[in-house]
């Protein structure tokens, strides 16, 4: 398109170049920013000259388009704006490819209004980049449906980057230290981010899992790590730093031998790994100091926890009403050691179940009390027993 002679260069900006016109015949004025794409007249006027307009009092024709588009694939622009508000000043969006893209995946409408209200990042991807991370993906993942599932759960895993290249190198890395297939669906599933970790990110932390499992003596550094991540397949978004610190925390605590601690960081502690140590050593503070004070001997606070490391999770506040509501109900504390998992539950659970049990003729203060902590089916299926 020949530029009128009427506009002259007055300014750069940002690497643009600003041009102003006057024009006889329009009467009007407008600003013209000229990029290497293309050229935005900031006047209604300006379209006589056949370029894309953008008015200084209202949204650029670009702009209404976008949200004509979102709004008719039913996403919530209020969600999205508040989200990622600057994909809206995007020149070049591609939300119509992205819908056909993943369509053609078995992805619903709702599904895909609902991705893009939550991550409109997902809309500036190019159908050829997400074909090739969705091939890497599938490489992986059963089928198009296990991917799709992923995205409905965690869109910014998929959308977050468009390096496929480190994609695809830590899967090659992933399974060059043992990983199975197996391991790298679950740590897909459950912790995506971590295949958008840099490759030397994901280096860093298993050289770190190995030289651990060296230290405590394990024979098998690749058996150690891939029975780690397994277990907790967050491991690899959180820092050596962090995961040191609890590791290093639970040996000096519980006084573990290497063997106990292998098989605790590997089980039932494997999650306690991915906490704040502040929170981590703040929140065991607590459980010792109350169960202390309700009798309990050190020991006992070990072989509680020990018993159950998720009581780590539990913040001060929401561990002491649990264990001030079931002595008031007079639990002994003895039973609650025993069965440490009743503490998941929340604590109107508990009222309510207490409650029903009482009234079915379950005495709670001889029976096991496990069953405030069983499934719902399964305690339903009792309580019906008990009812008759």
């Amino acid at each position: 398109m020949s530029i009128p002679r009427s506009l002259v260069y007055l300014n750069t900006m940002a690497g643009r170049n600003v041009l102003y016109m006057r024009s006889n015949l329009l009467g009007s004025r407008c600003w013209v920013i000229q990029s290497s794409t293309e050229i935005l007249f900031n006047s209604a006027s300006c379209r006589l000259f056949g370029v894309k307009c953008h008015t200084v009092n209202g949204e650029s024709s670009e702009k209404k388009e976008l949200l004509n588009n979102l709004l008719t694939m039913g996403v919530d622009i209020d969600m999205a704006k508040k989200r990622q508000p600057g994909v809206f000043n995007r020149m070049v969006t591609n939300e119509q490819d992205l819908k056909m893209f993943l369509l053609s995946k078995g992805a619903s409408r709702e599904a895909i209004a609902s991705i893009i209200s939550r991550y409109p990042r997902a809309i500036i991807r190019t159908s050829e980049s997400l074909s090739k991370r969705w091939d890497l993906w599938r490489k992986i993942m059963a089928s198009d449906l296990d991917v799709v599932s992923i995205l409905e759960r965690s869109p910014e895993s998929f959308f977050r980057s468009d390096n496929n290249l480190n994609l695809e190198n830590n899967i090659k890395f992933f399974y060059s230290v043992g990983l199975t297939q197996k391991c790298l669906c679950r740590l897909l599933t459950n912790a995506p981010r971590s295949f958008s970790n840099s490759l030397e990110l994901n280096k860093q932390m298993v050289a770190f899992l190995q030289a651990v499992s060296l230290s405590l003596d394990h024979k098998d550094p690749a058996d150690f790590v891939r029975k780690l991540i397994f277990k907790n397949p967050f491991i690899l978004i959180q820092s050596t730093k962090r995961v040191k610190a609890n590791i290093e925390f639970l040996q000096s605590t519980f006084s573990l031998t290497s063997k106990e601690l292998l098989a605790l960081i590997c089980g039932p502690g494997a999650y306690t790994l991915d906490l704040s140590n502040d929170y981590v050593k703040r929140n065991y503070t607590n459980i010792k100091k109350k169960l202390i004070s309700l009798g309990c001997s050190e020991e006992e606070v070990q072989k509680f926890v020990l018993r159950y490391p998720d009581m780590i999770f539990l913040a001060e506040k929401k561990f002491n009403d649990k264990i001030d509501y079931l002595i008031q109900e007079k639990i002994d504390i003895s039973q609650i050691i025993e069965s440490p998992r009743v503490l998941d539950s929340s604590l109107s659970t508990l009222k309510t179940r207490i409650k029903e049990l009482t009234n079915a003729g379950y005495n709670l203060n001889t029976s096991s009390i496990a069953l405030l902590s069983w499934s719902l089916n399964r305690y339903k299926a009792k309580l019906n027993k008990l009812n008759g």
